[in-house]
């Protein structure tokens, strides 16, 4: 059964047996944007590069681990250089599936473009907070680009047992103008690991500017 979030609302993460779920996923669809030329006898496909990034935090909001797309390699954070992006946290507990550049091309095949797997049995101990965002590549904004989705499942990135909680950001109007998401964040609590639906949109730039509003404000609540 799926949950459609809204924003605040918090869910248990349960298997089908009641016991608490460590491994499942974060994924991120989206289409090619399709422009029709000459009164709708050709189209033509414009590419789309959204990119799924995670910020692991300690109970104080302090940046204990990351990932985001290699491809940044001079990433500068509130004055500070970053390190260049990659794929996995050092614990191995998170795996991203790699960077997409440019969406689905032939409409929607119902997989996912960007997926990060976790195993939060992995995590290291000091992270009891793990932030997903999704920032645009471009000047598109999210009511641009074709049935963009974010799901959180249990599974694979090609077999979905059980999608646990979805939102549509392809239709959501507050979403029109925006081309940065703060999705939500994982966060422990005792031993268990809760989900918080934040669903935050802002005008970000770049997945910098994200970084720096999440360790300004967003790590505290």
């Amino acid at each position: 059964m799926s949950i459609e979030l809204s924003k605040g609302q918090r869910i248990n993460l349960e298997n089908k047996s009641g016991g608490s779920l460590l491994n499942f996923c974060v994924g991120v669809n989206w289409g090619a944007i399709v422009e029709k030329k000459l009164f709708g006898l050709y189209t033509n496909k414009l590419n789309v590069d959204l990119d799924l990034s995670v910020l692991m935090l300690n109970k104080s909001g302090e940046l204990i681990d990351y990932i985001y797309s290699p491809k940044y390699d001079n990433l500068v954070v509130n004055g500070k250089e970053f390190p260049k992006g990659k794929l996995m946290s050092e614990d191995g507990a998170l795996r991203h599936s790699g960077d997409d550049t440019i969406g689905d091309q032939y409409g929607d095949d119902g997989l996912d473009n960007e997926v990060i797997i976790i195993d939060l049995a992995r995590v290291q101990p000091e992270v009891t907070q793990i932030y997903f965002f999704l920032n645009i590549v471009g000047e598109e904004d999210f009511s641009k680009i074709p049935f963009a989705k974010i799901r959180m499942y249990d599974g694979t990135p090609y077999t979905i047992k059980t999608t646990y909680a979805s939102y549509d950001v392809a239709t959501e109007k507050k979403y029109a103008s925006f081309n940065a998401l703060i999705m939500g964040k994982l966060f422990k609590q005792s031993n268990d690991w809760k989900f918080l639906a934040i669903g935050e949109p802002t005008e970000d730039q770049n997945v910098g500017e994200t970084i720096g509003r999440i360790l300004e404000s967003f790590q505290l609540t």
